[in-house]
């Protein structure tokens, strides 16, 4: 089982270069299998959740070329089966995206019921009314999500409240339906934005992507490209709120500023000097921070992906803090394991009420989900002391070389490799050799 072992004290200083979105990445893989053409996909971060879309489509019978650690050539022509039976997909989130997919190309998919982290309630309902609204039916049974269609017709579609998965998964099932679709109350972030881009450059007509009415105009037959995803927002804000947290000097390249905008607004808020250029965003933090209130909310709101980052790093503010998660229900799993840190924060419902302390004290502490896992590493860096993360296979889930680009900011952070406790001492050689 791998482990950061992290002695905290030393401020971050450096550049750091951002990756590929993981989120917009998961939804491009998928949708890059509706033309029978090649297609070339740059920056894709190599990542597990990537690494996963892509054995899951291999299952299928799309042709995978990895031309360098984060290019791929990508040729769906020839698909023998809309049945997805690949275990680790039901490990990650997305893998709903090959239901629009599928069924947007061939009329037919049967996926299994989307993992990922256990943030709470995660229905899919706004997407099961999507694909209905087009004319397909569809049942979950046996732990998958069954589509059907003869034909899809274009609709106007109301999603009851915003959801990103949902607009992504019906722009998808859309873009090849007879007619015309409206989707109303879309999402509107950045990865929404990417994925309806990248279609369009294969001959889609989408339009109005972000804003919260999208307008499709089906086509019949959709074709080669070749296509960069957009830098990651999440990854870049982590190290934004590193900068911050260990009162460093961190400046994140290959960004869009406007992306990030929410979240540096924030950091200058609290205190933090901020600069902005065409491509980059530096972020200074000299002396402890203050206090402020925080909301999750749609792009182009605070991301709750951001929200345990931030809480992390207003535990060691000055004064009393008040984050609000109003996106996800079970968002504050990581606040018992700052409280092994020394942290002062009361959780009530949906709000986390903060008093900063000084600094936090080492210690060992387990990451819950992806994002936490991330934002307990910068309360390990911040540390007094030494502190060990376990459970790092969340968060390799969503960053490239985490603990390296850490390194090299000035992070005292090193990955070790020990055997699960249940393991016996052959069984964990074995493991490290067929690993």
């Amino acid at each position: 089982m791998e482990k950061y072992v992290i002695t905290g004290g030393n401020p971050l200083v450096g550049e750091v270069e951002i990756g590929g979105a993981k989120n917009a990445a998961l939804a491009i893989l998928a949708a890059s299998i509706m033309t029978d053409e090649t297609v070339t996909i740059e920056n894709v971060p190599d990542v597990r959740d990537t690494n996963v879309m892509l054995q899951a489509m291999e299952s299928i019978g799309v042709q995978i070329i990895r031309v360098d650690r984060h290019t791929y050539r990508i040729n769906g022509s020839r698909i023998h089966n809309q049945v997805i039976l690949n275990e680790g997909i039901k490990k990650i989130r997305a893998s709903y995206y090959l239901i629009g997919a599928l069924l947007g190309k061939y009329k037919n998919a049967e996926v299994p019921l989307p993992g990922g982290c256990n943030l709470g309630t995660r229905a899919i309902d706004q997407h099961i009314k999507g694909f209905r609204s087009l004319g397909a039916s569809v049942n979950v049974r046996h732990g998958s999500v069954v589509a059907h269609a003869q034909s899809l017709k274009g609709s106007h579609i109301f999603m009851d409240k915003v959801s990103v998965g949902a607009t992504i998964n019906v722009i998808m099932a859309a873009v090849m339906a007879e007619g015309k679709t409206v989707i109303e109350n879309a999402a509107k972030e950045p990865h929404v934005v990417d994925l309806a881009n990248f279609l369009n450059s294969m001959g889609a007509n989408i339009k109005g992507a972000g804003t919260d009415v999208i307008r499709i105009n089906g086509v019949q037959s959709l074709h080669k490209t070749e296509y960069m995803i957009i830098p990651d927002q999440i990854e870049a804000g982590t190290y934004l709120m590193a900068a911050a947290a260990t009162r460093g000097d961190i400046t994140v390249k290959n960004v869009i500023p406007k992306h990030l905008e929410c979240i540096y607004a924030k950091l200058s808020e609290i205190g933090c000097q901020v600069e902005e250029s065409d491509d980059a965003v530096r972020v200074v933090a000299t002396k402890r921070l203050g206090n402020t209130q925080v909301k999750t909310l749609p792009y182009p709101g605070f991301p709750t992906d951001m929200q345990p980052q931030m809480t992390v790093l207003l535990g060691i503010a000055q004064g009393i803090s008040i984050v609000t998660e109003s996106i996800f229900d079970n968002r504050f799993k990581y606040v018992d394991e700052l409280t092994r840190m020394g942290s002062d924060i009361k959780v009530e419902g949906n709000t986390a009420i903060i008093t900063g302390v000084e600094r936090y004290s080492g210690a060992e502490i387990a990451s819950p989900d992806l994002r936490a896992g991330a934002a307990l590493v910068i309360a390990a860096l911040t540390a007094e002391g030494e502190s060990v993360v376990t459970d790092i296979q969340y968060i390799q889930r969503g960053y490239e070389d985490f603990h390296l680009k850490l390194k090299k900011l000035g992070g005292n952070i090193e990955i070790i490799d020990t055997p699960d406790e249940e393991e016996s001492p052959k069984d964990a050689a074995f493991r490290s050799v067929v690993s």
